[in-house]
């Protein structure tokens, strides 16, 4: 499979968006873009955590209901949410209505605040963890799944108790969030970032 293809807007892109327009703008301003804070990363570990198992654009669609359904990803809020929070999150078609993820999600944020009780910052973590070489080079580039950056980061959260933190969704999260700039060679973005 090739890693590029010459969009219909004559720009050359990573060939995982397909025609999806929602997943082209998500590739174009979002994916490989540096984000930091604790609320941010506590919403992209969530997304990343539904996502497993499943397609990113299936998340993607659904980015709007989870902002709705989890308060914006507000953590004290989530923090605290009830079983009948829960019960009314298993209803709501706006998200992947999977209970484990959706107990994980509460008990991170639950982690996150005990966390910065304590001084540390659930994003400070996240970025110690990125690889000392943010863009690999074209000659071995190639689709991965994890690394060991990955691997011990996940590693790591899940000895915090964290949950769906594992090493692809890590890998994921690292990709998303701008740790690694993972567009293909020859894709426009690849230069930008």
């Amino acid at each position: 499979m090739a890693h590029t293809r010459r969009f219909e807007d004559g720009l050359v892109r990573c060939s995982w968006p397909g025609k999806d327009e929602l997943y082209i703008e998500y590739h174009d301003t979002e994916w490989g873009v540096p984000v930091d804070g604790d609320q941010a990363m506590f919403e992209r570990i969530s997304l990343e955590g539904f996502q497993a198992g499943l397609s990113w654009i299936t998340i993607l669609k659904r980015r709007e209901g989870f902002r709705r359904a989890f308060k914006n990803f507000d953590l004290k809020k989530v923090s605290k949410f009830t079983d009948a929070d829960i019960e009314r999150l298993m209803q709501d078609e706006g998200i992947i209505r999977n209970r484990a993820k959706i107990l994980s999600t509460i008990k991170n944020a639950q982690l996150i605040l005990e966390l910065q009780k304590n001084g540390q910052s659930i994003s400070e973590i996240v970025w110690n963890f990125a690889p000392n070489k943010k863009t690999r080079a074209v000659s071995t580039f190639d689709w991965i799944a994890t690394t060991p950056e990955s691997e011990a980061l996940s590693k790591h959260l899940r000895k915090l108790g964290f949950g769906f933190v594992g090493a692809t969704t890590m890998y994921a999260l690292m990709q998303a969030t701008g740790m690694v700039n993972d567009h293909a060679p020859g894709c426009f973005r690849r230069g930008q970032l």
